[in-house]
């Protein structure tokens, strides 16, 4: 019998231990947490790998629901990246189940090869991705200052290999205005709930005006408690979307002077805070991505073309901030969910179906392949180890 390759051994392991992948998707799907309150799914992503005897960090970066998992000790220290938060009501309608399972199952195979290939796994746990910004979190406490490369795969709609997604900020406006009764003394109130509506409007009129790929939206989480009273408190919620940074900035100076509008049409006073820390566009290493796209394609999926994806729909991740510190890649896997996408119930429905089943396993062995084939590729070993070198001399 001939002897198999590192490759060959990575997709074996995954497919070996593919009963308890597939069972681990589906107890973090029936449990769904929101963010930073991920409690049990951040244990349940930490079972298999201490099995097989990673080193356990708990509260990595002094997050409660962040762990790190190393296994081996070679120079090549690669991250790959599990979320397990969910979303308000609607559970797991983005896959994050499908992404820690994929994550465990990716570390448990390199864990087979790792002393061979001169490899360090560690298995980030990440919360907060949904809301909260976990990864820019464990980004600024160091957790990723020893990774040269970081991968993970998120489900959607579509196979994408070499994923983008969009800058994001929000914020968060709090309008203070005084009570009064709305028939008796209607004149003596300072209306907070319309400073919204002349913040609304401005923010409606501005987007005639907004640049390609420069998107808002927002909620109104209080406006008021009783009809019979002027509202002396209300708040808005925005989040900001752009291409890149640079255009974010841009974007949240205009929203900005909409929030001031409502308060200075109104007499209100009003503060603005971000309630979580920025996420920064995708910026995928192009060798690792068209790695993964050759490992989808021999798996027996279809990855969308480069030409194609640049004009695709996007969302926002926190791994973004990650890939423009670091190599790493964020590939969308496909899922079949009966048309529906991410962040509606039918995607929740199919994050534990056959179909979400199979995007558990097929993740973990691309991405397990694709970090062997960076690890046994001499030239783009060095290129990431390089860089690699010239952030920590930094």
């Amino acid at each position: 019998m001939p002897t198999l390759t590192a490759l060959d051994r990575v997709e074996d392991a995954v497919r070996r231990r593919g009963a308890d992948l597939v069972e681990l998707s589906h107890a973090i799907h029936a449990e769904p947490e929101l963010a930073f309150a991920e409690h049990r799914s951040c244990a349940k992503a930490q079972a298999l790998v201490a099995e097989r005897g990673f080193e356990i960090t708990e509260h990595a970066g002094g997050l409660d629901t962040a762990f790190r998992a190393d296994f081996g000790s070679g120079p090549l220290v690669v991250g790959i990246c599990a979320e397990y938060d969910a979303l308000p009501e609607i559970g797991h309608a983005c896959g994050h189940n499908i992404i820690a399972a994929s994550a465990v199952g990716t570390a448990l195979a390199l864990a087979e090869v790792a002393d061979e290939q001169g490899l360090t796994v560690a298995l980030v746990g990440t919360p907060a991705e949904e809301a909260g910004g976990g990864k820019e979190l464990l980004l600024r406490a160091g957790v990723f200052d020893d990774i040269a490369a970081a991968v993970m795969v998120h489900p959607g709609p579509t196979d994408i290999a070499a994923a983008r997604s969009l800058a994001l900020s929000e914020a968060v406006v709090q309008y203070r205005g005084k009570e009064s009764h709305a028939a008796v003394a209607p004149y003596l109130g300072i209306n907070a709930a319309d400073a919204v509506t002349v913040a609304q409007v401005a923010i409606g009129l501005l987007r005639q005006q907004l640049a390609p790929g420069q998107m808002m939206h927002g909620i109104v989480t209080v406006g008021g408690q009783a009809v019979n009273v002027i509202p002396g408190h209300a708040t808005l919620q925005y989040a900001m979307r752009a291409i890149e940074s640079d255009s974010l900035r841009e974007l949240e100076g205009r929203m900005y002077a909409c929030f001031a509008a409502g308060a200075l049409a109104t007499g209100c006073e009003y503060e603005i805070d971000e309630p979580a820390p920025a996420y920064a566009e995708l910026r995928p290493d192009p060798w690792l991505a068209e790695v993964c796209r050759s490992e989808m394609q021999r798996l027996g999926r279809q990855p969308v073309g480069p030409e194609v994806e640049a004009g695709l729909p996007m969302g926002s991740t926190d791994m973004g901030n990650v890939t423009q510190v670091l190599p790493g890649i964020h590939p969308i896997i496909g899922v079949d969910a009966g048309g529906a996408t991410v962040h509606q119930r039918g995607f929740a429905a199919a994050a534990a179906s056959p179909s979400g089943d199979r995007a558990v396993l097929d993740g973990a062995i691309m991405l397990a392949r694709t970090v062997v084939g960076l690890a046994s590729t001499p030239e783009q070993r060095d290129r990431v180890l390089a860089a690699y070198e010239r952030r920590a001399g930094a």
